[in-house]
């Protein structure tokens, strides 16, 4: 075993007996491997033609998408190298939203042109050092080659809402839920000085099965999952007035125990008599300062609900902390703790209020807020698993466009950067000496990748598709990329397919450390809690 040293003065043992070791080639072997594997896993699902996964979980539940922060999510990978792999796309996902699968594929094809260089005896440090150096230049290049945009040009955010929809499920719908998506961002959007904001808690999403996708609606305000507490309410206010109080309608128990002793059957009246008129009085209250809707954060009894309905005020109950704080947003309101503190200022106004009835159950929409800070999205679809991915595409939508807002620059879509910037790398790489060469040609071939795994998905062949786009483009027209839907290569400004830069750079930067960070492993060791030597991941069982 490689943790026992032979000496002279017998066997040196350092590591537990069920220690695992895996030195230099082999431990390097063996997280490329994996590593690359993961990248396979995602790789057929990039592009406006790649194809979905179906992922069942233990519980039989099942995940159809193309998304490859989901996909990897949701497979449970053991492998610690693997597990690497599947940390990029969640940065990316948590970062910039789209991407997630370009990133993973490049990070694989980085590992397998390092794999190759390795094979050589280049070390891999000195991989590591070409990797960074291409990986500088690229960024250099794309800030060179991005579009400066207005952050505020509707035309060209819709652009690229569309663009990330195409490669998603709905993508047939995109029309009609990019206008969606882009309205819902551009009414949270805030400017500080020449900084635009995004802040996309604002924008609630809501998701329900039935009718279709184009059912999708935005609506200016609010949509409550809960319905009016009584049945006596009136289900429709026009005008409303709203009271946003974050108190409970009932009388407080006591904290100890305690008991009343009564001696007196009117005692007994009188006693229930005060509790009502304690209700009472609260209601009165939120009536007298001019409100004809409450959304209480806690409970309401029974009796509240009965004045309430008396005054016809339209009440829901239990409303979720994050729906308060939207609410405000959307209204103008301020939530209130107490009841005493309430004043008309503290109300915020809607123009409508009403309950609805979404496939079987009863919502409470809040809408036509005259300058609502905070939205909802209503998403339909025709069943679950749909309902589910739109979800998924709609929030890299959401994403790409909260990030061309806060870095207004794009580039074109269809692997036409990556292109480009392969064909730059290459000649830049010889103006260096030394093996460091052939990491940076090593890595501009990595990000051919992308182009050429898009083209592949599409049905193209990839190497007459690589040839004749490298000899377009070596013409001056830079934007020349794989045009998936109609399978041909064309301008892919021309067509309106563009990204944002700032996707672009985090794929770059998060695949070559993930890339970077596996080559700089070349120890494995596994300590596992038990006698026998046999159950880690990515480990060779032991002989």
């Amino acid at each position: 075993m490689a943790s026992i040293q032979q000496t002279p003065q017998g066997p040196v043992l350092v590591l537990k007996e069920s220690a695992l070791q895996q030195k230099g080639r082999d431990a390097q072997q063996n997280n490329i491997q994996a590593a690359k594997l993961v990248a396979d896993l995602v790789r057929t699902s990039l592009g406006p033609r790649g194809l979905d996964k179906m992922l069942v979980d233990s519980l039989g539940d099942v995940t159809i998408t193309n998304d490859g922060a989901t996909i990897l999510k949701e497979i449970d990978v053991q492998h610690p190298a693997a597990k690497m792999m599947v940390e990029i796309s969640k940065t990316i996902d948590n970062e910039v939203g789209d991407g997630t699968t370009s990133s993973v594929v490049f990070a694989g094809a980085l590992l397998a042109k390092a794999e190759e260089l390795i094979k050589k005896d280049v070390h891999s440090s000195v991989i590591i050092e070409g990797y960074q150096a291409a990986a500088d230049k690229t960024l250099e290049i794309l800030s060179e080659m991005a579009k400066k945009i207005q952050p505020d040009d509707r035309e060209s955010l819709l652009k690229i809402a569309i663009t990330s929809m195409n490669s998603k499920l709905i993508s047939e719908d995109s029309d009609i839920l990019s206008k969606l998506v882009v309205d819902s961002i551009l009414k949270i959007t805030t400017k500080k000085a020449e900084k635009y904001s995004v802040d996309l808690d604002n924008i609630k999403v809501e998701k329900k099965a039935g009718g279709s996708i184009q059912d999708t609606q935005l609506v200016k305000g609010i949509v409550l999952d809960k319905e009016v507490v009584h049945s006596g309410m009136p289900s429709k206010i026009q005008g409303a007035k709203i009271a946003l109080l974050n108190a409970a309608l009932e009388v407080e128990k006591t904290e100890m125990s305690s008991e009343i002793r009564i001696s007196d059957p009117t005692q007994m009246q009188m006693f229930l008599e005060e509790e009502n008129r304690m209700l009472k009085q609260m209601v009165d209250k939120i009536h007298d300062v001019g409100a004809n809707v409450l959304l209480c954060q806690k409970g309401i009894d029974d009796i509240a609900q009965h004045y309430l309905a008396k005054h016809g005020i339209l009440a829901v109950r239990r409303v979720k902390e994050s729906d308060m704080t939207k609410l405000g947003k959307a209204t103008g309101g301020r939530v209130t703790t107490n009841l005493d503190d309430l004043t008309e200022k503290d109300l915020g106004s809607a123009e409508l209020v009403q309950q609805k009835k979404v496939e079987s159950d009863k919502w409470v929409f809040i809408e036509g807020c005259r300058n609502p800070q905070s939205v909802t999205l209503l998403m339909r679809g025709g069943s679950q698993r749909v309902v589910d991915e739109v979800d998924r595409s709609i929030h890299d939508a959401l994403m790409v466009v909260k990030d061309v807002i806060e870095k207004p620059a794009i580039v074109a879509g269809g692997g036409a950067p990556e292109a480009y910037v392969a064909t730059q790398l290459k000649e830049w790489a010889d103006s260096f000496d030394g093996r460091e060469q052939l990491a940076i040609k090593k890595y501009a071939e990595a990000l051919e990748t992308i182009p050429l795994t898009i083209a592949e998905n599409a049905g193209m062949d990839p190497i007459d598709t690589m040839a004749n786009l490298r000899a377009k483009q070596s013409q001056g027209r830079k934007w020349t990329g794989i045009d998936a839907r109609n399978t041909k290569i064309a301008d892919m400004l021309a067509i309106d397919v563009v990204e944002p830069v700032a996707v672009k750079e985090q794929i770059v930067k998060s695949a070559t450390e993930a890339a970077c960070m596996i080559l700089r492993i070349d120890d494995v060791i596994a300590v596992s809690g038990g006698s026998g030597g046999g159950g880690h991941p990515g480990m060779p069982p032991m002989g």
